[in-house]
């Protein structure tokens, strides 16, 4: 007689134990868009039965990747009070927003020694929309193509460890760093300071794209302040 492997199986090559791994996955990265896009906010409960009859799976892969996005430290566990998405604390937030500007600031470096004709002229071209875009007054668009600008300048570093220590650490802080689009001018801002990381590296000096990487990313003077000033507003938006 035949008999199906079932969860249980100690054996982890089995097609049962890969199915749920897949499944696993594909949650944890389902929830991790919901918390990187804001659907699900910093301090916000998760409540696992609805997120189960939602992705219509049993309990085993949502706690699996459950447990995957609190060893990110997206999720925290608080004693008797179930899974939260986590909540940064300014120092921390102010501390990442820091390490996330020397990280891009290493990447545009080595895009100025490493970046292609044709990589360059996807840079290019990606500010173009964002000038095109930047008419429409719309924060949630402009950022959505300022992330395929970052995306296309840690392509054109042609780098892998520094690459992904800047993108996993983009997306922890994302739904805070999102926010600092909203703040009067910086859109436009954004746009000046792009044409200096690209002049930088079309002239291929990499201190000077280097610096006005890091510079583009860190908060300063009335930016820190004024970002600050909203952090309520994000956690609650309807107050």
């Amino acid at each position: 007689m035949h008999i199906e492997p079932t969860e249980s199986s100690s054996n982890p090559f089995e097609p049962m134990d890969a199915a749920r791994e897949s499944r696993s996955d594909q949650l944890r990265d389902a929830l991790e868009e919901m918390i990187v896009s804001g659907l699900l906010r910093p301090g916000t409960r998760l409540d696992e039965q609805a997120l189960i009859q939602q992705f219509g799976v049993s309990r085993t892969p949502m706690r699996e990747a459950i447990k995957a996005l609190v060893a990110t430290g997206l999720l925290e566990v608080r004693q008797r009070q179930g899974v939260w998405v986590s909540v940064l604390s300014i120092p921390k937030l102010m501390e990442m927003f820091d390490t996330m500007a020397m990280f891009e600031g290493m990447c545009a470096r080595y895009a100025a020694r490493r970046a292609t004709p044709d990589e360059i002229a996807q840079l290019l071209d990606i500010q173009k929309r964002l000038e095109a875009e930047i008419v429409n007054a719309d924060p949630e668009k402009f950022y959505a193509i300022n992330a395929e600008f970052h995306d296309a300048l840690y392509h054109a570093s042609h780098t892998e460890f520094v690459v992904d220590q800047t993108r996993q650490l983009r997306r922890r802080v994302s739904m805070y760093r999102k926010h600092v689009t909203y703040l009067p001018g910086r859109m436009q801002a954004t746009l000046v300071e792009h044409a200096q990381i690209i002049a930088a590296i079309q002239a291929k000096d990499p201190k000077a794209a280097a610096a006005a990487a890091s510079d583009h990313v860190s908060l300063l003077g009335d930016d820190m302040i004024d970002f600050i000033a909203q952090l309520p507003r994000i956690m609650n938006p309807d107050q």
